[in-house]
């Protein structure tokens, strides 16, 4: 990190760790070994400068041209490919000079690239638990969906229940294993035990298993493509709850004209006035008072 090297560096010679009074650095032998306490707190608000140094950059790189710049996104493979393609073909025609950087993980891997500020924006669902630095914005609910090959005999069966899915190997995804509506959990209440045969982060991976007969699916319900005649999707809606999808901003850094379209484009409840008082508040109780009473839309 810029700001460790840069504060090791003066430490090293003494002027800093005499300015301040305390060590930020630990020292063995010659070398300084690790953080000190106190001296994390240094580095946090350093950060926090350098984060509002490079804002003031952008807001004079705004006012001299407001469609230019890049926008750096980490997200999950299904709303790259599933929920993204739309949004971005309709803001790369709106801003074709804006460089796109697309960055795919799971929500712990998003997390980091936060915490690296590799990243301008998140788009996740839920785990909001690990991104206490960004401003989260709800954009949409969507539902898991059972899929399962068209010989399955839950094709062709009536209504889907928890039960009727315990009798099946599951293949599923990775984050099925936590959170309140975990997997686990929802069978647990009904006195049932899941059958997890195969997870994975990539819902064309799950498909590409529930193809070879391996198990029954379940997957985010945007995952299913028409094409796909050889799946039956069967509604889970009421088996399972909803999950919401959100995108998120660093707290306290300048939006650029671009990024409060971008939001706007994937979920257009979030309107720049909408967003900016948001973005202003002090917690997150505050945001989600913000939007109270506003129906999300469904994928």
């Amino acid at each position: 990190m810029r700001i460790e090297r840069l504060l090791h560096r003066t430490h090293r010679n003494n002027g800093l760790r005499a300015e301040l009074g305390f060590q930020i650095f630990v020292r063995e032998g010659r070398n300084l070994t690790r953080i000190t306490p106190a001296g994390q707190q240094v580095i946090e608000r350093a950060l926090r400068i350098l984060q509002e140094a490079q804002s003031i950059k952008d807001l004079s790189t705004e006012l001299r041209d407001e469609g230019r710049g890049s926008l750096s996104i980490g997200t999950t493979h299904t709303q790259a490919r599933y929920v993204l393609p739309d949004v971005i073909r309709e803001f790369r025609g709106r801003y074709p000079n804006v460089r796109l950087n697309l960055h795919q993980g799971t929500s712990e891997q998003i997390a980091e690239m936060v915490a690296q500020d590799r990243i301008d924006c998140a788009i996740a669902t839920g785990s909001e638990q690990l991104f206490s630095d960004l401003t989260v914005f709800p954009c949409y609910r969507w539902y898991r969906t059972v899929v399962v090959t068209r010989d399955h005999p839950l094709a062709t069966g009536g209504r889907l229940t928890l039960k009727a899915l315990a009798n099946y190997p599951i293949i599923t995804y990775t984050f099925s294993f936590t959170g309140p509506s975990s997997l686990q959990e929802l069978f647990s209440r009904a006195g049932l035990t899941p059958n997890i045969a195969i997870t994975a982060r990539d819902s064309d991976v799950i498909k590409t298993y529930v193809r070879l007969g391996l198990g029954v699916g379940i997957i985010a319900h945007m995952a299913i493509d028409d094409h796909e005649s050889d799946l039956k999707a069967i509604d889970a809606s009421h088996v399972f709850p909803a999950h919401i999808t959100w995108i998120g901003f660093r707290r306290g850094t300048l939006l650029r004209k671009y990024m409060y379209e971008f939001a706007q484009l994937l979920a257009p409840h979030l309107d720049r006035r909408l967003v900016e008082r948001a973005h202003r508040a002090a917690t997150r109780e505050e945001v989600a008072q913000m939007f109270e009473g506003i129906e999300l839309p469904q994928r």
